[in-house]
């Protein structure tokens, strides 16, 4: 699966990339993503010195936002190739347009314009060539080097890794037919891995690595403020709570901040300013994925865990 977007879709006009550690963190907030310094000084180098940006942590802690945020504020082109199990070059860099090519065979045969090896020569022309996400990549772009996001790239094969450690080696890729096309500036590079199993040490070498964990209360309470500004303060105080206290238990899925914002934001369509235990009970499926870990929460578990958070809550001073 692969998403691209068109440059004359972008939101915003093209901008200038991030001259410290604090202009980054003030880019990433221009497109409501509440980043930690480590994060901001680690993309700021990223982007600096032109290397990949790998980004390993749980699904749902923000790694694929950051590919589109910058995307967005920066006015350049997003590129997404969603990595999965026998992903090949054909789906992630480039294939010919066999059909098209069979077409300009037989029209050529029918007027006779044309001998077998120039027909052979000219059906692996440009026009016929369909571009991946990583070829696009390398292409040059009036808005500047486009946002190439690999997104999971743990879900590929290790034969997918070894070439994608090629193509970052050189921003290059190699066409029989036509000869190798190399990027003149190299793509802003985002990888992410929810670790389901190793990457090779090879290409975390060639990348800036960064491990995006769970926000901590103050900081998930900060994203839901930007993430989801209709839910009052009580009730988003509550959900941070709650959802806090889920991640100390020994579930098969922990929730992860993406489920902390659709919690909230479903619990404003539900009219709710606080948590009650029938609330809590009948929307853990939007929280929790694993009917075992709906059915270890529900009922008698829930009720403790709410009781202790609104009392944490009531202690806590407002902010």
């Amino acid at each position: 699966m692969t998403d691209t977007v068109p440059a004359s879709t972008v939101p915003v006009p093209t901008r200038a990339l991030p001259k410290s550690p604090d202009e980054a963190l003030t880019l990433l907030g221009e497109g409501r993503y509440v980043a930690d310094r480590s994060l901001a000084t680690v993309l700021y180098l990223s982007l600096t010195l032109k290397r990949p940006l790998f980004l390993e942590g749980e699904a749902g802690v923000g790694k694929t936002e950051i590919a589109k945020v910058l995307a967005e504020v920066l006015g350049r082109r997003l590129l997404r190739l969603q990595c999965y199990e026998g992903l090949d070059i054909s789906a992630a860099v480039y294939e010919w347009n066999y059909p098209r090519q069979m077409v300009e065979i037989r029209i050529s045969e029918a007027v006779g314009d044309r001998d077998r090896e120039t027909l052979a020569t000219d059906i692996f022309d440009e026009r016929f060539l369909i571009e991946r996400p990583i070829l696009q990549a390398l292409r040059p772009d009036l808005a500047g080097p486009p946002v190439l996001l690999i997104d999971e790239l743990d879900r590929s094969d290790e034969p997918f890794e070894a070439f994608l450690l090629e193509v970052l080696s050189d921003y290059q890729v190699t066409i029989p037919e036509l000869g190798t096309i190399k990027a003149k500036e190299p793509p802003i590079v985002v990888i992410t891995s929810n670790r389901t199993r190793e990457i090779h040490d090879a290409l975390k070498r060639r990348c800036f690595y960064h491990w995006l964990d769970y926000p901590n209360a103050e900081r998930e309470l900060e994203i839901l403020r930007v993430k989801a500004p209709k839910a009052p303060e009580t009730l988003a105080r509550e959900v941070v709570a709650f959802v806090q206290a889920l991640r100390k238990k020994d579930l098969f899925k922990l929730p992860g901040i993406a489920e902390t914002i659709d919690w909230a934001e479903a619990l404003v369509q539900l009219d709710k300013i606080a948590l009650d235990p029938e609330t809590v009970d009948t929307t853990l499926g939007v929280l929790l994925k694993y009917q075992d870990d709906i059915a270890r929460i529900q009922g008698s578990e829930a009720a403790a865990i709410l009781d202790e958070i609104k009392r944490a809550v009531a202690a806590a001073p407002a902010g």
